[in-house]
């Protein structure tokens, strides 16, 4: 043994005390799933072997047979799972399993309820792996060795799952990962072969490696009075032949969620799924699934779970631009080629026709599969809109090729119009069917939050005309539309910026443009004084009828940053350009015919203050100088 041999414990990292207490607690009526998360890794090593020893062959040490072998041992009440796959090193083991590597890993936690079986899904979510042992063991022993290396620098990592660890520099002849189970008491049925084999059929038969196992069985009757002998056999015990290159009509549904659970590491089964053979200048295999629910890291730049690509059924990579675009980073599942190289490189892979095919491919069937999901009845899309409609919006700025179809695919909350709702449910589709007889734009708000949206002034005239105003209230709402002007030949207006004519919706009213053209005429006086008194503050004053009920509003130029964005970029640190909004003011208000009288340009100066920061409330924000807004209705308020 090396002379920089030694052994120490450590204490597990907080997080994984955590996530031990909570996964036992959980997920302790579905202990089985223990042996399907451990055969998973030992097949992820033994791809990643697979795919390293094509450019490095002496990796294999003489033995190309990838497998996974249980064993049990009733006498010493363990399990051990070993595979032959890549093996790790000492800062491996250290980063693998006595850490949780994850920025993401605070959100988690603060997601669980303490609902057992609402946490059991998002600790599915979260991928427990190599922590599912100790469901069933009340100690584990791991002894690994990476590939490549001298068997000298062997490492045996074991834990009671109490805290602490242990791990010591030991020697190893073989490559790969040992787990052993020291069983607990309460879960002896793991030591009957027949328990295993049936979990390996349920979850593992689609395992691309062999999975085998030692089986006794009796020998042929000896002399009379002896002891009948027994003979052991290894056999292997799944089918062993990646899933996706079978044809549909041989799989089942229960085969297709089994094999999703595996590559997606999630204790639900998926929401949809695709499994198509693309044949023509390029052939590939798609296995895609939909989950139910967002990944616990979807908002991790660092995630690295998504699709897996294979050549030739050989792992290559996992989760990269180069296979489906950012947007759809939320998709698991295979993408299989005979196309590409097997010593692929990024590089390779980013100037690849037969990846650009692939990739395009892959996205239009996947967009095909969500509007089939948005056709069917029931809550599913909306569920599925609820998990992962951001990312869409997303794919609206990204994705130009496609960009009419992913609008097709949004959904909002709306006011104004009779089918107004909270929930995000309209489609683009739904409003223009909707538009009265004259609309010719698509009418939008953006703002903070849909309390802030549904209470807006700019609301105010749409609600009169029951004309339909989507509510965008999500950040990143502003960038989307910034990218979408238009849908099905309809322009998108903001409700917040420019000037607005309704004048072409419902009946034309000549005794109400009449009175209108009145009131303009008479506010002008205030409108000058409401200039001058805010300068410094506005581009504009000027006379609206949007307002039915408020005094004052603000909007932004056609081409100006709405406000909301500026709010946005500011509360980011981002500097913003000095933009001024322009005031719009109700004539027939009580407050603007009050400052109409007013002749004391001081008097005028705190009501147009007061006036101007009332806007800026009415859009969701707060004004430059809250104490001063104070101090002035204070004064007037106490006469």
């Amino acid at each position: 043994m090396s002379d920089t041999t030694h052994k120490e414990t450590r204490k597990f990292e907080t997080e994984v005390t955590q996530l031990l207490d909570l996964m036992i607690h959980s997920l302790y009526s579905n202990k089985e799933i223990f042996l399907r998360e451990l055969i998973s890794n030992a097949s992820d090593a033994a791809d990643k072997l697979r795919f390293e020893a094509t450019t490095d062959d002496a990796l294999f040490e003489g033995d190309s047979d990838l497998h996974v072998y249980l064993e049990v041992n009733e006498e010493d009440r363990t399990v051990i799972i070993r595979d032959n796959g890549i093996g790790m090193n000492h800062d491996e083991v250290v980063a693998n399993i006595g850490t949780i590597a994850s920025s993401g890993t605070r959100q988690f936690f603060d997601k669980l309820t303490g609902d057992n079986k609402n946490d059991a899904h998002l600790i599915g979510q979260f991928g427990v792996g190599f922590y599912s042992s100790f469901l069933v063991a009340d100690r584990v022993t791991l002894e690994t060795r990476r590939a490549g290396l001298e068997v000298e620098h062997g490492v045996r990592w074991e834990s009671a799952g109490d805290g602490n660890y242990t791990i010591e520099t030991i020697e190893r002849a073989a490559r790969g990962t040992q787990i052993t189970l020291h069983l607990r008491e309460d879960a002896e049925e793991f030591l009957e072969g027949y328990r295993l084999r049936g979990i390996v059929n349920k979850y593992a038969d689609h395992i691309p490696f062999p999975i085998r196992m030692t089986s006794s069985t009796p020998a042929e009757t000896g002399e009379e009075g002896e002891e009948a002998a027994t003979v052991e056999t290894i056999e292997t015990v799944n089918q062993a032949s990646a899933l996706w290159t079978r044809p549909k009509s041989e799989l089942s549904d229960e085969d297709y969620i089994n094999f999703y659970k595996h590559v997606a590491h999630d204790f639900e089964g998926p929401m949809e799924w695709i499994h198509q053979r693309l044949e023509g200048k390029f052939e590939y295999t798609l296995m895609l699934y939909l989950p139910k629910r967002a990944p616990f890291d979807l908002w991790q730049a660092e995630s690295k779970h998504g699709v897996k690509l294979y050549v030739r059924r050989v792992f290559i990579m996992e989760a990269t631009d180069d296979l489906l675009p950012k947007y759809l980073r939320f998709m698991r599942g295979v993408m299989d080629t005979n196309d590409l190289p097997l010593n692929v490189s990024r590089e390779i892979l980013q100037h690849s026709p037969a990846m650009e095919a692939m990739k395009k491919g892959a996205t239009k069937r996947i967009l095909a599969m969500f509007e089939e999901l948005a056709k069917k009845e029931g809550d599913e899309y909306n569920e599925f809109w609820t998990q992962f409609g951001n990312c869409i919006k997303e794919g609206v700025i990204e994705d130009f090729s496609n960009k009419e179809r992913i609008a097709g695919l949004l959904r909002f909350a709306s006011a104004g119009g009779d089918a107004a709702t909270d929930d995000q449910t309209v489609s683009l589709a739904d409003y223009i069917s909707r538009m009265p007889e004259g609309q010719d734009k698509v009418y939008y708000i953006t703002a903070e939050s849909l309390a802030a949206a549904k209470h807006s002034p700019h609301l105010e005239i749409f609600r009169k005309k029951g004309v339909e105003v989507l509510m965008l209230h999500d950040r990143i709402d502003e960038w989307l539309v910034s990218h979408l002007f238009e849908f099905d030949g309809k322009s998108l207006q903001s409700i917040t910026k420019g000037e607005l004519d309704l004048s072409n919706i419902g009946d034309k009213d000549e005794a109400e443009e009449a009175a209108h053209a009145e009131q303009d005429k008479a506010a002008e006086p205030v409108a000058q004084k409401l200039a001058a008194a805010l300068e410094s503050k506005v581009k504009q004053v000027r006379i609206t009828h949007r307002l039915t009920e408020s005094p004052a509003c603000l909007i932004s130029d056609d081409m100006d940053m709405s406000t909301n964005m500026e709010r946005i970029l500011k509360n980011a640190g981002q500097d913003t350009p000095d933009l001024k909004p322009v005031l719009e003011i109700n004539p027939e208000h009580a407050l603007v015919k009050r400052i109409a009288e007013l002749d004391d340009d001081s008097a005028i100066a705190t009501w147009a203050e007061i006036l101007f920061d009332q806007a800026v409330l009415a859009e969701g924000a707060l004004p430059k100088d809250p104490a001063g807004f104070v101090r002035r209705m204070n004064s007037l308020l106490a006469g």
